[in-house]
């Protein structure tokens, strides 16, 4: 199976390098993808459907950690999509992400999820803001799927207001001291490392927050049960508990105060990847009606032929297409270093709300068989539900969106 590093390197040595060239007018038109990213799809799928798929029910079931599966797309550089060559990554770009996002979540959601955390909320911010030395600690064992990393934003009292962060940080000579607890850790149980969010200077606000690479386990750190969930039951979900918990001041991501801008960033480009693995919840969804709706019969034909099953499908697909540009123009717009806050907030809402959307019509198409866990449309609707809540709530998008047109208007 081809890998992701090596379709990099066909752009590297000018096959595609007309890829840089046309990104504004793909802006526009958004018809075709580059060759490199069809070849990056397909290994993908491929990937999805043989090793994916046929076990997606099983982990979800047993709340078990897709670890083997999880070391092969290691292999195949996709748990380091955008993360450059010459830090040891795969090298391809957000919009290859966003595709490999979806055909991994399309064969199961919860093994999306994983991928996602470690590209984009743990690797991000640590490529973007880490120094040499960070990057060669806490970066190079987590690119190719043996070591996992993860987020450390959430707190129990704070959910979408990511300013209030009560975890303390404080200097003590050579070593900061954590104190404080974090909820919600996607990855917290399995990862080997986290990105931290506390705060160094009350008085400052949300301007005194600043991140941290702290490394698991250490003495000081207690990692919370697994919560039992609703979806993406294959991902581990825990509290991470710092008391009096020691790291060297070296350990700072970035500079002081800095940790709000970190956060915030990380959050803008994650909501890419979240649409993408909204998508392929939608997708599979969508997948799973037809072929259902294709081969059960009821008034002497099958009930593809019936015309409010149609609407169904028609309603499905349209929402689904209409994601999908949004989801490439967001990723196209930040590899080409525009501005792209808003259509990333625009992907993310709609891709959410698609995936919610088809996995409900689903279970109406397949009626009691929809209902049941014989087949994955029961479990691709518990998985669609988070996508409207992690990395920003929808009400969340809709205030970024709004803000962002009033914005555009001089408003």
């Amino acid at each position: 199976m081809t890998t992701l590093t090596q379709i990099a390197r066909l752009e590297k040595v000018g096959q595609f390098r007309w890829w840089s060239r046309i990104v504004n007018r793909m802006l526009s038109s958004l018809v075709d993808l580059p060759e490199t990213h069809e070849m990056m799809r397909k290994t993908c799928r491929d990937f999805a459907e043989n090793e994916l798929a046929p076990i997606a029910a099983q982990l979800d079931q047993e709340h078990k950690f897709p670890r083997e599966q999880v070391k092969k797309m290691g292999e195949l550089g996709l748990m380091c999509v955008d993360v450059p060559e010459s830090d040891g990554g795969t090298g391809l770009d957000y919009l290859a992400y966003a595709i490999a996002m979806e055909e991994i979540s399309r064969g199961c959601a919860s093994t999306g999820c994983v991928m996602s955390v470690n590209n984009s909320l743990y690797l991000g911010p640590l490529m973007k803001f880490g120094n040499a030395q960070q990057k060669e600690t806490f970066g190079h064992p987590f690119l190719h799927g043996d070591k996992v990393g993860c987020f450390a934003l959430s707190e129990p009292g704070n959910g979408s207001d990511a300013g209030a962060a009560s975890t303390t940080a404080k200097l003590d000579g050579d070593h900061y001291v954590l104190n404080g607890t974090k909820a919600w850790i996607t990855n917290g149980y399995e990862a080997e490392a986290t990105v931290v969010f506390a705060t160094t200077d009350k008085s400052k606000k949300h301007k005194g927050i600043s991140a941290f690479l702290v490394p698991k386990p250490i003495e000081g750190l207690e990692v919370g049960k697994k919560e039992e969930k609703m979806g993406i039951r294959a991902t581990s979900t825990v509290t991470l508990t710092f008391e009096d918990c020691r790291i060297p001041k070296e350990n700072m991501l970035g500079e002081p105060g800095f940790g709000f801008k970190i956060a915030m960033q990380t959050l803008d480009a994650g909501r890419i990847g979240i649409a993408a693995q909204g998508l392929g919840i939608a997708q599979a969804a969508l997948d799973c009606a037809v072929d259902y709706a294709s081969k059960r019969e009821a008034f002497g034909t099958p009930i593809s032929k019936l015309q409010l099953i149609q609407a169904k499908i028609a309603d499905m697909a349209l929402q689904i297409e209409s994601a999908r540009l949004l989801t490439w123009k967001a990723a196209m717009l930040k590899d080409s270093g525009n501005n792209y806050i808003k259509l990333a907030a625009m992907a993310k809402l709609a891709a959410s709300e698609a995936a919610t959307y088809c996995s409900h019509q689903a279970i109406q198409i397949l009626g009691g068989m929809g209902y049941v866990n014989n087949m994955p449309a029961e479990r691709h609707y518990r998985d669609a539900r988070i996508t409207e809540i992690y990395e920003g709530t929808s009400e969340i998008q809709r205030l970024v969106i709004a803000g962002n047109v009033l914005k555009e208007y001089g408003v």
